[in-house]
Order: structure tokens, then C-alpha cells, then sequence
């Protein structure tokens, strides 16, 4: 069975919501229609040569990727230069490209929460904040023996999310007036009198971002002809999203030991480490793929060790004169788990929603860099 480009774009919007994206990014559906038929989908890190030939090979209709096939704005489609021959054997063979980037670094579950699991990381945090989500508050006014329809309707919409909780809601009684005019159609008492009833206010918290799906849901089961409700703006925030992690240990350990941790978690032997004393690790920083820039802020958040991959010269340096442990364990290492998390997530989403569509992760890429 196949579904449309648009329904996993959706859900894409859902796990790794592209707003999370930064500026400079270059996320979503790169090639391909929104209209095309799916019905399979090869998750993977990077869209190479060896990606491609395998979709051609075996059918798939999208590859979902972690780094953008296209990044920067291009000036020609050369077919004798590699990304011009990869982009027009895409296009020949109707293959469809979506990228999900810093987005899904950024987002909760994505793929700095992935390497924060892997190392047993607990208490977890965003390293660098980048996004705080906006919240509303809805007030709607409900007849008295609608309230619990309409109360539900909203919290399925997503409206009352509290941190562990879902559908939380207040609601006090009251008395409401109003005078139908000669063209009303009134669910409660005559055109032209005057008519008070027994209310409920109905309140609760969303962000606003789903506030006119939440609103239609409560149309759609509110028995008034014409809807009185507020919205109200709120200076409280929800959700605050973030480059990197910071979380903590079970138990102290040493550098070296610590090290050995991560080089089991990811399976690699690409391993540099970087040491600044004989400090105790407790507190850990992270930031998957190339997070050398956060070197600072994960030693003045009280980390005893940043890992991450792509480190320069420098900015080990750097990381020896904050006093912080530094491990490298490469781009490819720190990126690579979250591949197969990700199809996971698509797949069990996509069976929520009664389709079928086979999802499979890459597994045959490998790191461009070997010891030696």
C-alpha cells in the first residue's frame, strides 16, 4: 500500500518539526513531489552514491537523510560532477530526498537524546537553547452537558500537554447572557428575548502553533451556532529545544573509563581524547556531528567532559585551558545511531495511522575515516 509524499512529509513535521531548523539549514522534501506515490523508504545519514544505487536497486521511492543532499544554493546540474550525476539519477528513477538536519538535532528524541541514551546519560538537558516554544491559553464557553465532548475534543487536538500529562484542563461554572437576533438559529431559547444559561468555562494551555487545529476540533463539537471563546497569549513558555545535551552519571568515574564507556556505546574504534587533569566525570556535555563551538558553554554549565566529533587543533586547546575532558569520537560515530531510531519512530507511526509503508534503516554506510 502506498501513501502519498505529503502524509510522511507530515509526520517528518512531527518527529523533527522543521521550525526547530537553523537559518542557515536546508531541510524537507529537496527532491521529489509532495504528490508522488511512497511505499518504500530508505532511512540513512548521508545521500551517496552507494545510497542511491541501493534505492535504484531495490525500489525505494524516498530516501529520508540526516545531512541535505543539497546544502547550498546550486549555480548548475552538471551530470559529470558527482552531486549534478546523483541529483539526475534521483530524477530518473522518481526517487524523492527529504532531509530532516538541525531540526533533528535540536528536537527532544532526535539525535543528540540518542548519544545521551547510549552514554546512560540521566537528567538530561538542552546544552544551548534555541527555541522556547510559544504557549496560548484557550477559554471556551460550553453548555453545561456538552462539557465533557468539547473538553475532550481539545485534548485529543493536543491541547493541555503538561509535561508527563495529557488533557489537563480547568473549568468553573458560571451564567451566560445573550439576545438571539432575528437570523440566529440559537441551540438555547428564542430570537429576540433575552436568555441566560448555566455555563461552563472551559480553559487550558497549548502551544500556539496548534492553535487553529485545536480551535477547529472545538467548532466541530460545540453545539452553539456562533462560539464564544478567548485566546489569550502567554509570557510562560513550553518546550525549550536546544543544540547538545547535559546530563549526569550514575556513578562517578574516571576519564579513561569514561572513555571506554562511549568507544562501547557507538562501537568504534575512532577514539581521541583530549585530557584536562585528573578531573572525576560526573556531569557530561554532548553535541553530536560537529560540536567543537560549544566547547565553552559545556565547561560553563559545569561539565566535566564534552564529547563530540570533528575537533581541531585548537579547540582542544581550548578545552585543556576550561578544564574540561574532551573526547572526539568522530561525526559519522556520534550521527550514525540515530538512523535507526529515527525509521523506527516513522514506522510506528506510520502503523498508528493504519499504513503500510516499509521503512528500512541503512546499515551498510561506514565511516569515510580508518585507523591505521
Amino acid at each position: 500500500m502506498s501513501v502519498k509524499c505529503q502524509v510522511v512529509m507530515d509526520i517528518m513535521d512531527k518527529v523533527a518539526p522543521r521550525i526547530l531548523a537553523e537559518s542557515w539549514d536546508n531541510v524537507g522534501l529537496l527532491i521529489g513531489s509532495p504528490a508522488q506515490n511512497i511505499e518504500r523508504i530508505l532511512v540513512c545519514l548521508d545521500v551517496s552514491e552507494a545510497v542511491i544505487e541501493r534505492a535504484v536497486q531495490e525500489n525505494y521511492d524516498l530516501i529520508i537523510a540526516h545531512h541535505p543532499l543539497i546544502f547550498k544554493p546550486i549555480k548548475n546540474l552538471r551530470t559529470d560532477l558527482p552531486l549534478g550525476r546523483m541529483i539526475g539519477r534521483l530524477l530518473k528513477h522518481d526517487i524523492a530526498v527529504y532531509a530532516a538536519h538541525t531540526n533533528l538535532d535540536t528536537v527532544r528524541g532526535g539525535v543528540n537524546d540518542v548519544l545521551a541514551e547510549l552514554l546512560l546519560l540521566k537528567n538530561v538537558k538542552p546544552l544551548d537553547i534555541s527555541y522556547e516554544e510559544e504557549l496560548v491559553k484557550l477559554a471556551v464557553f460550553v453548555p453545561m452537558e456538552y462539557k465533557d465532548v468539547v473538553q475532550t475534543a481539545i485534548g485529543n487536538a493536543g491541547a493541555g500537554q503538561i509535561g508527563n500529562y495529557s488533557h489537563c484542563s480547568f473549568s468553573v461554572i458560571g451564567v451566560g447572557q445573550f439576545l438571539p437576533l432575528s437570523e440566529a438559529k440559537p441551540f438555547k431559547g428564542n430570537c429576540g428575548i433575552l436568555e441566560t444559561v448555566n455555563e461552563i468555562r472551559l480553559e487550558t494551555i497549548l502551544p500556539a502553533k496548534i492553535l487553529n487545529k485545536v480551535v477547529k476540533a472545538m467548532l466541530k463539537v460545540h453545539p452553539y451556532e456562533s462560539v464564544g471563546y478567548d485566546v489569550y497569549s502567554l509570557k510562560n513558555k513550553g518546550n525549550l529545544e536546544g543544540m547538545g545535551r547535559i546530563g549526569e552519571l550514575n556513578e562517578p568515574t574516571t576519564i579513561d573509563e569514561f572513555a571506554k564507556i562511549v568507544k562501547n556505546a557507538l562501537s568504534t574504534n575512532q577514539l581521541r581524547v583530549v585530557k584536562s587533569g585528573n578531573k572525576v566525570v560526573r556531569k557530561v556535555a554532548l553535541c553530536s556531528g560537529s560540536g567543537a563551538e560549544f566547547i565553552g558553554k559545556a565547561a560553563y554549565a559545569g561539565a566535566d567532559v564534552f564529547v563530540t566529533g570533528d575537533v581541531k587543533y585548537h579547540e582542544a586547546q581550548k578545552a585543556v585551558e576550561q578544564g574540561i575532558h574532551l573526547i572526539d569520537a568522530g561525526h559519522f560515530g556520534t550521527e550514525m545511531p540515530v538512523v535507526q531510531v529515527l525509521a523506527e519512530r516513522l514506522r510506528s507511526c506510520m502503523e498508528k495511522q493504519g499504513r503500510q509503508v516499509e521503512i528500512i534503516a541503512d546499515d551498510t554506510s561506514r565511516d569515510f575515516f580508518t585507523v591505521i
